[in-house]
């Protein structure tokens, strides 16, 4: 009877120091998972505002910048999980070339270690900023202008800055549809109105009409209402920054020759005000990517607006989304540690050749023979063809995709069509999901192979620079890198 009674109060104490000892490792790991799922981020500003007298970008004539009527920037997001860290660099520029965003991403690894395959660098598509590409896209330049050398040190500081504020910090996002600022610029007209091209055929839509025109008869495309943001806060609550993205085009309205960072520099001013995040140390960073907005702008077809005057219609979008931004901040789930992921792949496109008749006639015209007049802008577009067709028969572009928790980022180096985003987005494992556009690259126009068939200036050669295919591609691409980062 001794014997059993000590066997068993041998067996019982051991089972006791088991269950003990399990559980003090259990609070061991407890301690210290936190410890190492500590999400930082750290914020940065740089500014990137151009000399005047260079010639503006963006539209069929180049004028001289005379006035800064506000400073450009390159504001820079670091999120650190820590085992995976990214940079996210939105820059108010029409679109860099992406031997810019290569060189800022060399000099960032080389002071931060941040891998370059890690880093997002996007432009947000102002039409009233100097350019920081070479004049074909297709073709690299290692001669970058002195701006484009200018800009890409300056998003290197800012990322540097950026990794040396980071602090524990804790993330939230939402999203709120916002279709009230959104309008499809590719529009199907009555039958009989031509709509000539500068290569001699027609099409069978036609950007930017006029508006309030008899003949409109509907838009070719949808637009993506999204309106989504992220937002990072320190432990304590102070704001750090905040990343949001909407598929509209610039809105415009700015005085002649001004140098203006358009509705998303304004949004960034705004956004800040509204969080009381003003002359705080550090500084907040306020950001406004271009998303899915190729064929989206800001005019009113149907129903004319009122003439406004300079700025104004610009202040009024900005104002808008960023009050909704914010209403739809108060209501924020916030988390302490997210993970994150990124991947990036280059896909390669074969590049658009004209024809015989295209490149006969585009030479024709560069030698002096006097443009057609029923064949718009044909001088331009001679100077296109020809850049087409010396331009390599394939590119590689680089495209990335983003985990952030349940979140989703596609980075593509393309003016993307509304509908891309949407399919993008549907398809994609993550809620929500959200595309930034002219990223990593600028390479023209992403049309869809139906929108290729309507034609229009968007799918023109020359505008757009790559395969008719390349929509399909490049999503098949993002979503196959979605998958890798599902948990």
């Amino acid at each position: 009877m001794i014997g059993i009674r000590t066997m068993v109060t041998f067996v019982l104490g051991f089972l006791f120091w088991m269950t003990v000892a399990g559980t003090d490792a259990r609070e061991s790991e407890a301690v210290n998972v936190p410890e190492s799922r500590i999400l930082k981020a750290g914020a940065a500003a740089s500014n990137v505002t151009p000399w005047l007298d260079e010639p503006i970008v963006g539209g069929w004539a180049s004028p001289p910048g005379k006035y800064i009527h506000d400073e450009l920037f390159a504001r820079a997001l670091v999120l650190d999980d820590g085992t995976t860290r990214v940079a996210i660099v939105v820059v108010d520029n029409l679109g860099l070339a992406r031997e810019v965003c290569d060189l800022a991403k060399r000099w960032i690894r080389e002071h931060t270690d941040i891998p370059e395959d890690h880093i997002l660098i996007a432009a947000t598509h102002t039409h009233s900023s100097i350019s920081a590409r070479p004049a074909s896209v297709l073709k690299p330049d290692p001669q970058m202008s002195d701006y484009a050398m200018f800009v890409a040190r300056r998003i290197s500081d800012g990322v540097r800055c950026a990794v040396a504020r980071l602090e524990p910090a804790r993330i939230g996002w939402a999203t709120v549809d916002v279709p009230e600022h959104l309008n499809n610029r590719r529009w199907f007209m009555k039958p009989g109105v031509r709509l000539l091209n500068p290569f001699g055929g027609e099409d069978k839509v036609r950007m930017n009409p006029p508006v309030g025109s008899p003949d409109l008869l509907e838009p070719a495309g949808p637009v993506d209402p999204q309106l989504a943001f992220i937002s990072v806060q320190s432990r304590d609550g102070r704001p750090i920054a905040l990343l949001a993205n909407y598929s509209l085009h610039y809105v415009g309205g700015v005085g002649p020759g001004h140098i203006s960072a358009d509705y998303f520099g304004v949004f960034a001013d705004r956004i800040q005000q509204l969080l009381g995040a003003d002359r705080l140390d550090p500084p907040f960073v306020g950001m406004l990517s271009n998303g899915a907005s190729g064929d989206v702008n800001n005019i009113s077809f149907r129903q004319p607006r009122p003439a406004k005057k300079t700025y104004e219609q610009m202040r009024y979008v900005a104002y808008d989304l960023a009050q909704k931004v914010f209403d739809a901040h108060q209501t924020l789930q916030w988390h302490d540690w997210v993970p994150l992921g990124m991947r990036q792949r280059e896909v390669v496109l074969t590049v658009r050749k004209p024809t015989p008749e295209q490149l006969k006639r585009a030479r024709e015209i560069l030698a002096g023979a006097p443009p057609l007049p029923e064949r718009p802008h044909e001088e331009i577009y001679a100077r296109r063809v020809i850049q087409q067709q010396e331009a390599p028969e394939t590119i590689a572009v680089p495209l990335q995709a983003i985990r952030i928790g349940d979140l989703g980022i596609a980075a593509i180096p393309f003016e993307v069509f509304a509908e891309i985003g949407l399919e993008i987005r549907e398809k994609s494992p993550f809620r929500p999901t959200f595309t930034i556009s002219h990223a990593n690259g600028s390479y023209g126009y992403l049309p869809t192979p139906r929108q290729h068939e309507l034609g229009g200036y968007e799918t023109w050669l020359g505008t757009c620079k790559v395969e008719e295919q390349a929509s399909v591609k490049i999503t098949a691409a993002i979503l196959e890198m979605f998958q890798e980062l599902r948990p």
